[in-house]
């Protein structure tokens, strides 16, 4: 029987950190009343899930879902506007751990 590789959970702590840059930036900005503090935990994680992007996918991946995580970032603030703020968050969340998984996954299925 062939053995299937776990392509999801070496994808997933990338995602996980992306995910977290957004709803936390997010979050330490509302309840702290400082934009900037958010900003910080945006860029960090944004860099550390670079970082990873980059080890496991490549440049090119890494370039292209960072961004992607800079594009959701600047995108939730108008799609906030009709849907709410917490609900933008999410969504764009969700395409960008989407995309982390599927272009992880994509490129280990290949190595």
């Amino acid at each position: 029987m062939a053995r299937i590789p776990d392509v999801l959970s070496a994808a997933a702590p990338a995602a996980l950190t992306a995910a977290s840059g957004l709803v936390g930036g997010y979050g330490v900005a509302r309840w702290s009343g400082r934009r900037e503090l958010g900003g910080a935990v945006l860029a960090a994680a944004g860099a550390g899930a670079a970082v990873q992007w980059h080890r496991r996918s490549g440049a090119a991946t890494a370039a292209a879902l960072t961004g992607l995580y800079v594009a959701a970032f600047g995108g939730s603030h108008p799609l906030a506007k009709k849907i709410g703020a917490w609900p933008s968050v999410f969504a764009v969340t969700g395409v960008v751990a989407a995309a982390s998984t599927a272009a992880t996954a994509i490129t280990a299925r290949k190595g």
